[in-house]
């Protein structure tokens, strides 16, 4: 199986509240950009990456790119002015010879290698797959900042990225949606619209999407350096697993605690 990876990072993160767009603004002493790319390091059967960007961040890209190290190649290209024209700009460079292609948000800058893995796995056998996680809150209905119903939450989930699917079907996707003017948030509802299976991938909450200044806030509490702190997790995994051949996902939570994902467990690093 060859798959490609399309990573979104045009948005402006107006929201944010920063001089710069938002995969540029700065985690843990590195652009947010850096870390979905470096995942994509560690993915198997990834061949190739595209890269939305704004228009104006093209060289500061290749700069963050040339910083990841990652030796998959990897094209960048001006984004559109919404979410799925970025997307559709991007599929079109995307190899031929790619099976399935996973579309990432670069503002989710702690997706592990594994959950681009199980995504891909999945969509290559079922023609689309996303990760995502269960409705946990209870769901109010407001108008005129009133509560006028409560949904019940079972069988709803969170969508997240990354979110995969055959090549094929996510180009027919892009294509009907600009004939039907259909504009979406996320590509799981195109493909849906063209009648094909998406599945869920187990995701974790530690996949946020980080949008506001709240989220930036938690996804940098603490103040370590990312990479130092994953050497100390790499170090205390080894240490309970008794093995070398260990795949880290770190991130940090509010001021007093940091938290590495090893094989689906967290691991509280003081």
């Amino acid at each position: 199986m060859r798959a490609s990876a399309i990573i979104v990072a045009a948005g402006s993160g107006r929201r944010l509240g920063c001089d710069v767009p938002k995969a540029f603004v700065p985690l843990g002493g590195r652009p947010m950009l850096y870390y979905a790319i470096r995942a994509l390091a560690a993915v198997k059967d990834l061949t190739e990456a595209v890269i939305t960007l704004p228009p104006e961040m093209l060289s500061e890209g290749r700069a963050v790119v040339r910083g990841t190290g990652v030796d998959i190649p990897i094209k960048l290209t001006p984004g559109g002015s919404e979410r799925q024209d970025s997307v559709r700009i991007a599929l079109e460079l995307v190899s031929a010879e790619s099976e399935v292609v996973a579309v990432h948000d670069a503002a989710r800058p702690f997706a592990s290698p594994r959950l681009f893995e199980e995504t891909i796995r999945a969509a290559y056998r079922a023609g689309g797959a996303i990760a995502a996680i269960p409705v946990s809150d209870t769901l109010k209905k407001v108008d005129s900042n009133a509560i006028v119903a409560t949904a019940p939450r079972a069988g709803l989930y969170c969508a997240q990225t990354p979110q995969a699917f055959r090549r094929e079907l996510l180009t027919r996707a892009h294509r009907d949606a600009i004939r039907d003017g259909i504009v979406v948030t996320d590509d799981a509802e195109l493909v849906e619209r063209i009648g094909a299976r998406v599945e869920i991938v187990d995701g974790t909450p530690l996949n946020f999407k980080i949008t506001t200044r709240d989220d930036l806030a938690i996804a940098t509490a603490g103040g370590a350096d990312l990479d130092e702190a994953a050497a100390e997790l790499v170090t205390l995994a080894k240490q309970r697993d008794g093995s070398d051949n260990i795949s880290v996902q770190l991130v940090r939570v509010r001021s007093v605690e940091r938290v590495g994902i090893y094989r689906g467990r967290p691991y509280k690093l003081r």
